[in-house]
């Protein structure tokens, strides 16, 4: 039980990652609130939780909106008494193409999603975990915006996500003290909805992979799990690869 009784907020939850590190920690003692815009889906999630014994509660929104990330943190500390970290998880892919062919709403919208939307998680989750002595945070980010080789044609998502690396270094140096750990989490390519049902597209993926496959979405949790645990204790400031070797192919 990694992270019994600790209150996780998880974005991007309905689906993919999310909805498996959802099922993960809850199974690991945590009690989880979802965040997503799809509902329903959250609802799915959040009853699988709740007929194995757990605990989850949800709340659709857009991650874009800075009051739905308050709404967040404050419905962790009204269920469940306080916020102990959160896996800041919902993110977009965007529009795929030449950064001189891209308009600025497709450009606004990845970074604004990507990026900006941990800037408005950061703002709410800091302050109530301050207030319970301290907490993990992780962001997901990418090894695409980490590697010494750009991927062409992704330059809005590798932008916000290399951005997410530099906010996690610069949270983790002004929180330390307040016994907050910040992290970002580097998928590889992984068996997700938006990486669609196209295997030329997921042998594609695995072809930049040292493991010659790609991830399932559990296999991506379970690093989060990691890091948002107490095995994680001395682990802050850190952009964590869990990406099958394919930074070591692109160096």
């Amino acid at each position: 039980m990694e992270l019994k009784d600790k209150t996780i907020i998880i974005t991007g939850a309905s689906s993919g990652i999310g909805a498996a590190a959802a099922i993960l920690f809850a199974a690991e003692g945590a009690h989880v609130v979802l965040g997503a815009r799809r509902g329903s889906e959250l609802d799915k999630i959040a009853d699988q939780i709740s007929h194995k014994g757990g605990k989850a509660v949800t709340l659709a929104g857009d991650v874009n909106d800075e009051q739905y990330s308050k709404a967040l943190v404050d419905l962790a500390q009204s269920e469940f008494g306080a916020l102990n970290g959160a896996f800041n998880n919902a993110g977009i892919l965007g529009e795929m193409g030449p950064i001189p062919d891209m308009s600025a709403d497709s450009w606004n919208t990845v970074i604004s999603t990507n990026l900006t939307s941990a800037f408005f998680a950061s703002k709410y989750q800091i302050p109530a975990m301050e207030q319970n002595g301290g907490g993990s945070i992780v962001f997901t980010s990418s090894f695409v915006g980490y590697s010494n080789s750009g991927m062409p044609g992704m330059g809005a998502y590798a932008a916000s996500k290399a951005g997410l690396i530099g906010l996690t270094l610069s949270l983790a140096a002004q929180h330390g003290q307040q016994k907050i750990r910040v992290n970002a989490l580097l998928p590889g390519g992984t068996k997700t909805p938006a990486t669609g049902d196209d295997a030329s597209v997921h042998e594609f993926f695995a072809t930049l992979h040292e493991l010659k496959r790609m991830a399932e979405p559990t296999e991506i949790a379970q690093s989060a799990l990691f890091l948002l645990s107490d095995r994680a204790s001395f682990v802050t400031g850190s952009a964590v690869n869990a990406d099958g070797g394919a930074s070591s192919r692109l160096v």
